[in-house]
């Protein structure tokens, strides 16, 4: 022990942690893509395209390196782009071993002599540490998929690591060096992901406590407001004003004084190359190395940057996926700044209560951004959008400082946490003004009868809200009704803002409690299961498995009984608070040994978490959980972890004089932490034979017939279409036209292009006419009830004259009509082959829809264009997934189920809006031949995790076989109709997928071709179900029962349906059996009023 060589073996276990995770993290790798993002990802990564903003330049490029790799097998690239973020993961455990051990060895060294023992200690528990992080939930999830979270997590360590060892040797003749790199490294982390940038202060602080020996409450304030100042001035203000610098020197140049298109451009670049040049010259000359190091940290910064030339070198290149299109310095910009997804006000803005209050009397109408085109015949740059006056102003009234319950689509959720807003009648509206929508003719009345009429008016009112209120009181209206009252009567009404208290509380309950909190107890406590949470007791909560301590927290009985369905599910893992608590141990020990050290991390810790939680500003609830943009504090948790385990050897030497005592607390707390989370977590993240969602990527392209036109909906049906389109070159005739991008230019100007071997769409209308925020929107005067043919109807938008001015200044396009006729020649039908030869007869002469609502939005309006131009040469499709009937351009009628798709269809099929899954009739020879085509991507096998996501394609794929079955069963096809039955059932476990009643109409097909002992089989197992959670639900206590009474009354009724399955198919005998079953365990609910059988 003489010779321990601490550098050596610090080396060692640095890389060994690597190897850990990098063996870990390959053999858990999806081998494909996955849901959500990660095909998007994959696509523009691989073939250096621009993806949604902000973007991610710098993970491109290096996910274009990784999927050389492939070596032109198409089907490895999304493996070798998902390998970027295993080989990330495995460096950020890396960095963060050396980082850990830095730390440790200094906090060690202020208080005590750093001898061997000790030294060995401190390997193993930062060994301790970083093994937990790379088992922990959130960071394992984002190791093996196509995401920026792992490549920001990188540089989350990457920087931390940098800023020790600069620490280490500031004010030494070459210690600067490090603070160059890490300026270098913050510009590059801009293009991965902006997460990274909340290192920054955690590294000020290094240099502040490094600096200033004695600390004094004004010199650590002011210390923070610079810190926090040199954050918001790189994100904030050095980038976006480099762009907006570029993007102004542009326009002046070439609107100005004439030049040609990007010389501005040149000339700004020019200009800031000079900057620099004169800068660093100029500084090392006078002896300022204070203004030259800042000079060339601001430079280094920038090289790092320049990955984002990549965004509008290739947007000019006119990519296939070319979002936003960023082709110049100004557009850049917007995409740098997230412009199309609107505000999310964060220190100052409105709350939901604005959406009753309407625009503010004083400012009502508010300027937007210019924004510019190239016109290329008169070599200018041209504003293209209306912008004066363009953007309403809500009531400042309803405006308040740190907003947090700003979203108008969220009321119902923010009430349930604050309490609904109260509200009284406006005194002071102008009620003789609504006279005349009752029938009163004010010229016929005298004052007098006016004042009778108006105080009868508010009267009636008053007596209508005071009824209002107290039917609320006594529940018998929900807090829908009550917003829905709110809105109905919002013009007389005065409605209270939300208070200040209103918005801390949520900030700290929601966004804090249970949007940070509860994923920090995930990772380090445990959790219950993968399904997402609703702020219930159900599903998305911690657990730690020590019963008692989750009854405490969820409730009285939420642990005993529990179903298969709860006991089985790979996401439930349970720590038993084992790494919590070592990572509590090792904050308080940290905080107690080297508060200077403790703050850096403390900061970033706060910064990663709660700080990003005030950034998000998120609403109840999210499309998804939001556990992997927090990874960052987790990283500080887990090191803290390894702390914990130095200061449990340094309490158990207290006692015990033994030269075992530090490596029996490393193993221990080994198999308390990381081993533990290991073998708990590894099910559930095992993704290596997971091809579920490029499976379902193929079906939906494979139920569409050669040359199709596929109308997508949003984000999560179309990204995998995207990848399976230009990575794996599958149906590549097929156009996929996202619907909600539809409503831009830039992106219709992209469809007008042929792609692969898909022509272009139809659309007649030029760029002029929709290029900015021209047809946004247009309004329906009515001013006819005839109906218009579709053209005419089209041409009529077109014309300039169908026009009408609002009284904020702005001219919109209007049409007189919402009825439209689409008219068929049937020979066209025919010959195109449109629908089945035995349907010919059935093909009605024309299509009539009626546009519902006051105004239709640019994207329907570009739909029905292609629609109109389209002709019926090319076969036109909508996924499902909506119930909107603009989603389907209000054709709901004439739809035909092909696979996963509805074909639009010159034949009626009323649908039932009882039945909204029931849309579109079905020719059942096309759509058994889709089905028996359909690949599963391992869907079958039992012994795989199958994710959330997956398991909830299981209702498309259910409910659209289920049709086939049924249509099979009424042409006597009793033979198909049972493979129908056993694919589904085979294909998609029964046990593991959930969504049981998509499953009831298979028992309901058994018993009609016959197979009576089949229906009983499955019904027996789908009763079995409901028995165990209506059993377990009986068992919580009746508080909690309340919460989840939706829950309870939807299984009762869930298993009352699968009894008229067997009473309607006649099998008295087992409804029988099965009913005392039923009013048995209905008998636990009385008080919810659920009738027995």
């Amino acid at each position: 022990m003489q010779n321990f060589n601490f550098n050596k073996w610090n080396t060692i276990l640095g890389w060994s942690s690597f190897a850990i995770a990098l063996i870990t993290y390959s053999l858990t790798v999806e081998p494909t893509m996955s849901f959500w993002d990660c095909g998007e990802y994959i696509s523009t990564a691989a073939k250096l395209e621009v993806g949604h903003p902000p973007g991610a330049p710098f993970y491109q490029i290096l996910g274009a390196f990784f999927s050389m790799f492939a070596f032109g097998n198409n089907e490895l690239v999304a493996l070798m782009v998902n390998m970027l973020s295993v080989f990330s993961s495995a460096f950020t455990i890396l960095f963060m071993f050396w980082s850990s051990t830095i730390l440790l060895k200094k906090i060690i060294s202020n208080y005590t002599e750093l001898d061997n023992s000790k030294l060995i200690v401190v390997l193993g528990s930062s060994f301790v540490g970083v093994l937990t992080f790379t088992f922990s939930d959130s960071f394992w999830n984002s190791a093996i998929e196509a995401e920026v979270y792992a490549m920001a997590s990188l540089f989350i360590a990457i920087l931390l690591w940098l800023g020790l060892r600069w620490e280490e040797e500031m004010n030494t003749p070459r210690g600067n060096r490090w603070l160059l790199l890490i300026s270098l490294v913050i510009g590059l982390s801009f293009g991965v992901h902006f997460m990274a940038l909340l290192t920054i202060p955690a590294i000020g602080f290094l240099y502040f406590f490094k600096n200033y020996k004695k600390i004094t409450v004004k010199n650590f304030i002011i210390a923070n407001i610079i810190i926090v100042a040199v954050l918001l001035f790189i994100f904030k203000l050095l980038l976006p004003y480099t762009l907006a610098f570029f993007g102004k020197m542009e326009i002046f140049m070439v609107n100005s004084i004439g030049l040609p298109f990007n010389s501005g451009t040149i000339f700004a670049l020019l200009l800031i190359v000079t900057f620099f040049y004169f800068g660093l010259k100029y500084t090392r000359e006078k002896g300022h190395p204070f203004y030259n190091t800042v000079i060339l940290c601001i430079l280094f910064l920038l090289i790092g940057f320049s990955t984002w030339m990549m965004l509008p070198i290739r947007a000019n290149a006119n990519v296939v996926i070319n979002e936003n299109k960023p082709s110049d310095a100004a557009e850049v910009l917007a995409y740098y700044n997230r412009e199309q997804y609107g505000v999310n006000p964060l220190f100052y803005g409105p709350q939901y209560t604005d959406t009753f209050a309407g625009l503010d009397a004083d400012q009502p109408y508010l300027d937007k951004k210019p924004n510019y085109e190239r016109d290329y015949k008169t070599g200018k740059y041209v504003i293209v959008n209306n912008y004066k006056n363009a953007e309403q102003n809500t009531d400042d009234n309803h405006k308040a400082v740190l907003p947090r319950l700003w979203s108008t689509e969220h009321i119902e959720n923010y009430i349930s946490f604050t309490g609904v807003p109260k509200f009284q009648l406006n005194h002071n509206y102008p009620y003789e003004e609504d006279l005349a929508q009752y029938g009163v003719n004010l010229e016929e009345l005298s004052d007098e009868q006016i004042n009778e009429a108006v105080a009868q008016l508010k009267n009636e009112l008053t007596s209508s809200i005071n009824e209002f209120k107290t039917a609320y009181a006594q529940k018998q209206v929900d807090n829908e009704d009550y917003v829905a009252f709110l809105k109905k009567y919002s013009d007389y009404l005065i409605i209270e803002k939300p208070s200040t208290l209103d918005n801390l509380s949520f900030m700290f309950e929601y966004q804090f409690g249970y949007m940070y909190g509860r994923y920090l107890l995930w990772n380090f406590v445990g959790r219950q299961n993968d399904i997402q949470g609703k702020y219930d007791n159900l599903d998305g909560n911690w657990i730690s498995g020590i019963d008692f301590v989750d009854e405490l927290h969820l409730g009285k009985g939420t642990q005993t009984n529990l179903p298969d369905d709860a006991k089985n599910n790979k996401g439930r893992n349970v720590y038993f608070f084992l790494p919590f608590i070592i990572g509590l141990i090792g904050l308080m020990y940290h905080a107690q040994r080297d508060l200077k050290s403790f703050y850096v991390l403390l900061v970033l810790f706060l910064f990663t978490s709660i700080a990003l939680k005030i950034f998000l500003n998120e609403r109840p609830f999210e499309p998804r959980e939001r556990d992997y943009a927090l990874v960052g504090s987790f990283y500080v948790f887990a090191i803290w972890v390894g702390f914990g385990v130095y200061a449990i050897y340094e309490i158990v030497t207290g006692y015990v004089k033994s030269k075992l005592a530090g490596p029996i607390v490393i193993a221990a707390c080994l198999l308390a932490s990381p081993i533990l989370m290991a073998t708990q977590n590894w099910d559930d993240h095992d993704r290596s034979n997971k091809y579920t969602a490029i499976a379902m990527a193929k079906n939906y392209l494979n139920s569409c017939e050669p040359n199709a036109i596929l109308f997508t909906i949003g984000d999560n049906d179309t990204f995998p279409l995207w990848y399976a389109q230009e990575i794996e070159g599958i149906r590549t005739d097929v156009k996929i036209v996202n619907t909600s991008l539809f409503m831009t230019d830039w992106y219709i100007d992209q469809q007008k292009n042929k792609t692969y071997e898909s022509d272009g769409l139809p659309i007649s209308f030029k760029h002029e006419e929709y290029v900015g925020d021209k047809l946004d929107y247009v309004a329906h005067v009515p001013k006819t009830d005839a109906r218009w043919d579709i053209k005419a109807f089209i041409d009529f938008i077109k014309d300039s004259r169908s026009t009408i001015d609002l009284e904020n200044g702005q001219t919109i396009h209007f049409y007189p009509t919402n009825k439209i006729r689409i008219p068929i020649d049937k020979n066209i039908i025919i010959k195109n082959k449109v629908v089945n030869p035995k349907y010919n007869d059935s093909i009605v002469p024309f299509i009539d829809l009626e546009i519902k609502g006051r105004a239709m939005y640019k994207n329907r309006l570009m739909m029905l264009d292609v629609i109109a131009n389209n002709n019926w040469k090319r076969p036109v499709y909508f996924t499902g997934g909506s119930f909107g009937d603009d989603d389907y351009l209000w054709m709901k009628d004439y739809l035909q189920l092909d696979g996963l798709v509805y074909k639009l269809v010159p034949v009626k099929t009323k649908n039932s809006p009882e039945s909204p899954l029931d849309m579109g009739q079905i020719d059942s020879e096309k759509m058994y031949n889709i089905i028996n085509k359909w690949e599963w991507g391992n869907g079958e096998r039992t012994d795989i995790y199958h994710d959330p996501e997956t398991r909830k394609n299981s209702i498309s794929y259910r409910t659209n076989m289920a049709r086939l079955m049924q249509q099979l069963i009424y042409e006597e096809k009793n033979q198909e109709a049972e493979k129908i039955i056993e694919l589904a059932l085979t294909k998609m476990p029964m046990d593991f997928y959930g969504y049981y009643t998509m499953v009831e109409p298979f028992a309901s097909g058994y018993y009609q071709i016959g197979k009576k002992e089949k229906a009983r089989e499955l019904l027996d197992r789908l009763v079995n179900k409901y028995k165990q959670s209506l059993t377990y639900y009986s068992g919580i206590q009746s508080s909690i029962q309340n919460g989840i009474a939706s829950d309870i009354i939807t299984d009762i009724e869930r298993l009352r349906s699968l009894l008229y399955v067997m009473k309607d198919n006649n099998d008295t005998e087992f409804y029988n059996k099965n009913k005392a079953i039923f009013n048995s365990l209905n008998k636990r609910f009385q008080r919810f009023g659920r009738d027995m059988e």
